[in-house]
């Protein structure tokens, strides 16, 4: 025989109040006492009481539900940021819907944001990059719904919670001219992200002020397999760059496996940065040098703002307020062992050495 579900009217009938008071209660009403509240919630938790969130749904009502779109969660900084955006939303007492979409082309994005509105989320979280127009056309799309975006233009007049990706790129690049470094090769994310962009726009400030061209720019798809082929492809230069920056940790190890298998001596004869600062980073061989961004406190953020944004939302006559403030996160740079000072006089590699050995032994027993 089933078990009899626990009701509002059981969870009422424990803390002495009435069945409008629980409601009040589940609603986050402020017309009920502390005093009140806690008993409520003693009984619910004594009768294991969980509110249906699918009859709040029909009803209209809040439903203490946030959607999360997002790009690939194979990729280590979305599913980061993943992590941290449910963690948060459960200690504010949220649950959260993950609707993910494999590609950026924008139909497939309206698709993802679409299937959470379908499930009346109350706010939406979007870890997708967006031109501005799209980030305005996805907002007049969501309605009254509240969202905050993670990875968008920051001229858009939107909410949004993101980290500073051309101070962050900027401190990189930086740090390799103080070692030295001029032959520079450039690895960016894929063009239609616009924290690759930025990434791109902070290295060529910094390089163009020092009157310093990119050794080479090539674009990578954030995974390691494409940091490898491009790492490859460099190497094939005669002519090899001092030093590699990389838009990404997972592309980044990409490339130390193509120079480790040419040979070459990291950081002595090349030099490479990351960025991300992911949790492998610091076991790498050599540990990575690369920028440090808080996806933690990334998440955090934008499942605060959005929470605060859906708790003072209204104005008096009951029209939604639009939150249009912006949130910036600082970026670190984080030294370890992939990087060194240029040192010209270094060998190109030890198989280049073992050739010119060797021609020097054929050339003296030919005398």
């Amino acid at each position: 025989m089933s078990q009899k579900l626990t009701t509002l009217n059981d969870v009422a009938a424990l803390a002495g109040v009435s069945y409008q008071t629980v409601s009040r209660v589940i609603n986050n009403s402020a017309s009920v006492a502390e005093k009140t509240r806690q008993k409520v919630f003693s009984a619910m938790e004594t009768l294991n009481y969980i509110p249906n969130r699918v009859a709040q749904q029909l009803a209209g009502k809040q439903t203490y539900t946030l959607g999360l779109a997002t790009i690939d969660l194979a990729l280590h900084a979305p599913s980061k940021i993943a992590s941290a955006v449910k963690k948060h939303a459960d200690k504010l007492g949220y649950s959260v819907v993950i609707s993910m979409t494999q590609t950026l082309d924008f139909l497939d994005v309206r698709k993802a944001i679409n299937e959470l509105l379908s499930q009346r989320v109350d706010g939406i979280v979007i870890n997708i990059p967006l031109t501005q127009s799209q980030a305005m056309e996805i907002d007049s799309l969501c309605g009254e719904t509240p969202i905050a975006f993670l990875d968008i233009d920051p001229e858009t007049p939107l909410l949004s919670i993101m980290t500073n990706s051309t101070e962050g790129a900027e401190k990189g690049a930086r740090y390799l001219l103080e070692l030295g470094h001029q032959r520079i090769a450039l690895i960016q994310g894929p063009t239609s992200s616009i924290s690759a962009q930025l990434r791109l726009k902070g290295w060529i400030k910094v390089l163009n002020r020092e009157n310093i061209r990119p050794f080479c720019l090539l674009e990578g798809d954030w995974s390691a397999a494409s940091g490898y082929r491009l790492g490859c492809e460099i190497l094939a230069y005669q002519n090899r760059p001092s030093a590699i920056l990389v838009a990404n940790d997972e592309m980044a190890l990409g490339v130390l496996r193509a120079l480790h298998e040419a040979g070459i001596d990291i950081p002595h004869q090349i030099s490479v940065i990351g960025y991300d600062d992911t949790d492998d980073s610091a076991y790498f061989y050599p540990p990575l040098t690369t920028i440090r961004q808080d996806f933690e406190l990334l998440g955090c953020k934008a499942t605060e703002v959005i929470i605060e944004h859906l708790s003072r939302r209204q104005d008096p006559t009951g029209s939604l307020i639009r939150n249009t403030h912006q949130t910036i996160l600082s970026t670190e740079l984080i030294i370890r062992q992939t990087t060194a000072e240029y040192l010209p006089a270094h060998p190109a590699n030890k198989a280049q050495l073992a050739q010119q050995l060797h021609r020097i032994a054929e050339q003296l027993s030919e005398l």
